[in-house]
């Protein structure tokens, strides 16, 4: 990997993944624990992409499991923990747990295999490892009764901002708020544990008022009094980042923070998501390129790019993700044009800045903490 750049977060890099589910049962319900998993297990057995899982009991704490799959890539995994058919697939263990934490690792290197790994077809371990900047990037998405959209921004402009230290290992870096149409879209930046922050903020009063403030404008209605409720709902709303890559050094000044809406035809999110993070990879060692840093969010037909730049109206075609021969009609391919209101052939730069401005989200609150301390 070129020096000049890291990249933090891959799904498209072609590793093998590890996924790791940390539970803790309530007392009384280890059966009913168990015929949940096996419910899970012949279920996910089919998923395309799924190798294989195991299920652990701790040898100090009975109520502590831990349960690990493994999957040929990341896509297909999170095609599949996105879908509503995993939703309705763990719902019967969700009444066992106590807790639950999720952790996901792309496989390195390993030793002990029963069959080596030159004699595994198409399979590789990835020779080079990340370099990230110590932050974890996770995005939620859900919508707002279409007429509510004025006031839904003006709640969520106007809370105070949460205690940023969580403990002395996490910390929330940003969180940023964007809305496209009836369509809110909130990414956060964590230093540390993901999880732990997110229970940290979901806690703090004035985070508990907004949510409730904006229940009534909801498309899909929860209570978050309700764990089951609250939980589906997050789990729908989740919008992972699937690509990360930022320039080294100092951040130059007047960078500003920008987020990009890419609804998909249908079944081709992840193939946009995959389009626009290999050229944002290439673009980062571009000294043309106006964007200093990007992030690519996925769910199912949605992508959604988080761009750092000055201007991307200087230079429309770089700041969408689209230089290069034919990216543009790949993009066009794949874009659900209709949603946007833009119809037709990019075939150039005013096509571009036209799509930037459809594209282009509304900023509603971008919050740093004060400091790194």
């Amino acid at each position: 990997m070129d020096t000049s750049t890291y990249t933090s977060q891959s799904a498209f890099d072609g590793s093998r993944l590890r996924v790791i589910l940390l539970v803790d049962l309530h007392e009384g319900t280890q059966q009913q624990f168990l015929d949940a998993y096996e419910h899970m297990r012949s279920r996910v057995a089919s998923v395309p992409g799924h190798l294989g899982d195991q299920l652990c009991q701790s040898v100090e704490n009975p109520s502590q499991w831990l349960i690990t799959s493994e999957w040929e890539t990341a896509p297909p995994y999170l095609a599949w923990v996105n879908s509503e058919e995993h939703i309705e697939t763990v719902r019967p263990m969700q009444d066992c747990v106590r807790d639950i934490r999720s952790t996901r690792y792309t496989i390195v290197r390993e030793t002990g295999r029963a069959v080596p790994l030159a004699d595994r077809a198409g399979e590789e371990l990835r020779a080079a490892v990340r370099v990230g900047d110590g932050a974890t990037r996770h995005a939620l998405t859900f919508t707002v009764k279409p007429g509510s959209e004025s006031k839904v921004a003006e709640i969520l402009a106007g809370y105070a901002p949460p205690e940023s230290r969580v403990d002395d290992s996490t910390r929330l870096r940003r969180t940023t708020l964007f809305m496209h149409g009836n369509r809110v879209v909130r990414t956060v930046e964590v230093e540390g544990d993901l999880q732990a922050a997110l229970r940290h903020v979901s806690r703090q009063p004035e985070v508990r008022a907004v949510e409730e403030a904006l229940n009534p404008h909801l498309e899909l209605s929860r209570d978050l009094a309700d764990p089951a409720s609250a939980r589906a709902f997050f789990i729908r709303a989740a919008m992972p980042a699937v690509h990360h890559v930022a320039r080294a050094g100092a951040e130059p000044d007047g960078l500003r923070r920008h987020a990009l809406f890419y609804p998909a035809r249908e079944g081709c999110g992840m193939a946009l998501a995959r389009l626009l993070s290999q050229q944002d990879q290439a673009a980062a060692d571009d000294p043309a390129s106006p964007v200093h840093r990007s992030t690519v969010f996925h769910r199912d037909d949605l992508v959604v790019r988080l761009i750092d730049t000055r201007d991307p109206e200087a230079d429309p075609v770089r700041a969408l993700g689209i230089h290069g021969t034919r990216k543009a009609a790949v993009l066009a391919r794949l874009l659900d044009g209709a949603a946007l209101g833009v119809t037709g052939p990019l075939s150039g730069e005013r096509d571009a800045t036209r799509l930037l401005a459809h594209t282009e989200m509304t900023l509603i609150t971008d919050r740093r903490a004060a400091d790194r301390s």
